[in-house]
């Protein structure tokens, strides 16, 4: 096929405009940009893997099995940060415009983005499945918050430690 040939061989500039752009929706991302190391910036690595398997996964036509594992490497780090549902799956949806914006740069690759329904309709399978994750995501945050506050473990994890606690109430009771 054509397409998955012209993707191919523009997966270099398609793969850094949708990374960059990924990492533009975080508030450091010049951070996660440049830093390259993978101990210092998992954020950043994990997204740029991700990213990259899953469109590669795209272009070998591999189904919705192959995407699990790359998907969660992504949504579950944009599920545990502070992004509502549509911010965290957006970046799968923004493939498609990454894409047409590549290809209709080159007047040789224009001829092909009458093709692109079946690589958007693959995008938006995998977006439905992101949004899944996502879902599956934060219902597993959510029973993990509600065991910690059963458990009382939230007092360890949540609060300050107590020396500071009692300063403070010793501070407001000395003013009041």
């Amino acid at each position: 096929m054509e397409l998955n040939r012209i993707l191919a061989e523009k997966k270099k500039q398609i793969l850094d405009l949708w990374i960059e752009r990924t990492l533009d929706s975080y508030t450091s991302s010049g951070f996660f940009k440049q830093s390259k190391d993978r101990f210092a910036n998992p954020v950043g690595a994990n997204i740029t893997e991700g990213l990259t398997a899953l469109f590669e996964l795209l272009l070998q036509g591999e189904g919705q099995e192959s995407w699990h594992e790359p998907l969660d490497q992504v949504i579950r780090i944009r599920a545990v940060q502070e992004f509502t549902p549509a911010q965290a799956v957006a970046p799968i949806l923004e493939l498609k415009w990454v894409v047409k914006q590549v290809l209709s740069a080159d007047r040789t690759a224009r001829s092909v983005l009458g093709e692109l329904s079946a690589f958007d309709c693959e995008v938006d399978r995998l977006a439905l499945a992101a949004f899944d994750l996502y879902t599956q995501c934060r219902e597993q945050l959510y029973r993990l918050r509600i065991q910690e506050l059963k458990s009382g473990s939230y007092v360890l994890t949540d609060s300050a430690c107590p020396s500071a606690l009692l300063r403070k109430d010793r501070q407001q009771t000395s003013v009041n």
